[in-house]
């Protein structure tokens, strides 16, 4: 008889303690279940159960971390989209052209001046093709490359002096004057894709500059950081907010950077290099005219081998 209230009691209890241990567990699972259907729900601890605690905590994890990956992937795709509309826009004006002088050319009638400019014209477009196709790839390669790439010393005063060298030829032809000033630290970093950059800035500077015009690259070091600046004597970018310089296909003049053999990928390719450095670059007029392109890049401390 004794046992029976007992075991009453015990099974009483057991339920009551069931009950506790299972309510967070079934709160739990609806929050889960809410999740699922895109309810924004809060699933932070309430402390009433540890081991409900944890799986909250590592559930809440996971949801965190799919989100992060949905929005990446959303951006990844706007920006494919974005690209593949800006790349057909960018090819459809030279196809145009070398198909309208093509035709023109058919003609059986007409004048040898004419035939030559027209051919002239077409080869010209030939060529702005393949530097366009030149940047997306480069560009593509920089963007979507996970291969981490290998990594050296690399000293700034030297890449650039290599810079100029490999330039020589078409900065003679535009009759700029160029020097090299200053020291800045050396850098880690991929000294091909560095030198792209630095080749892309003092290009994309002669393009601008008045024949007999001045570039100059400027080395120091700042808070840890490796400065290289471009600067130039042309007529700067305007009241164009910086940020948009690095755009792909932006330009600040459209029929001038035509016909200055831009492609609209340059400073795009830079900024992709310098952020793949753990740098950045920015962009700025210069008071007495001009304009100046700033990459810092992380500098080797000094007490490191």
């Amino acid at each position: 008889m004794l046992l029976i209230p007992g075991g009453m009691i015990t099974f009483v209890l057991s339920l009551v303690i069931g009950h506790f241990l299972a309510e967070p567990l079934n709160v739990l699972v609806k929050k889960t279940q809410a999740v699922r259907s895109g309810v924004d729900v809060s699933l932070a601890p309430d402390g009433r159960l540890h081991e409900a605690d944890e799986l909250s905590l590592t559930i809440k994890s996971l949801v965190e971390k799919t989100r992060s990956q949905q929005i990446d992937l959303a951006l990844k795709e706007h920006r494919q989209s974005a690209f593949v509309s800006d790349v057909a826009h960018e090819l459809r004006t030279p196809l145009t052209a070398i198909r309208g002088n093509a035709e023109m050319l058919l003609d059986p009638d007409m004048p040898p001046e004419l035939h030559d400019k027209f051919c002239s014209i077409i080869v010209a477009e030939t060529e702005r093709l393949s530097r366009l196709t030149n940047d997306l790839l480069a560009l593509q390669r920089i963007e979507d490359d996970d291969t981490p790439f290998e990594l050296s010393r690399v000293n700034l005063n030297a890449l650039a002096h290599s810079v100029l060298d490999a330039l020589e030829p078409i900065l003679r032809d535009r009759e700029a004057n160029t020097r090299i000033v200053g020291e800045a630290p050396d850098v880690l970093g991929n000294p091909d894709r560095l030198k792209q950059a630095v080749t892309n800035l003092v290009e994309n500077a002669s393009r601008f500059i008045n024949p007999g015009g001045h570039i100059v690259i400027e080395l120091f070091g700042l808070r840890g950081n490796s400065i290289l600046a471009v600067k130039d004597d042309g007529p700067g970018f305007g009241d164009v907010d910086p940020k948009l310089l690095f755009d792909r296909f932006y330009r600040t003049d459209a029929s001038r950077s035509r016909g200055t053999g831009g492609t609209g990928l340059g400073l795009a390719i830079v900024k992709s290099i310098a952020e793949a450095h753990d740098g950045t670059v920015e962009a700025i007029n210069l008071p007495d005219g001009g304009a100046c392109f700033i990459v810092a890049i992380p500098s080797i401390p000094s007490s490191t081998a």
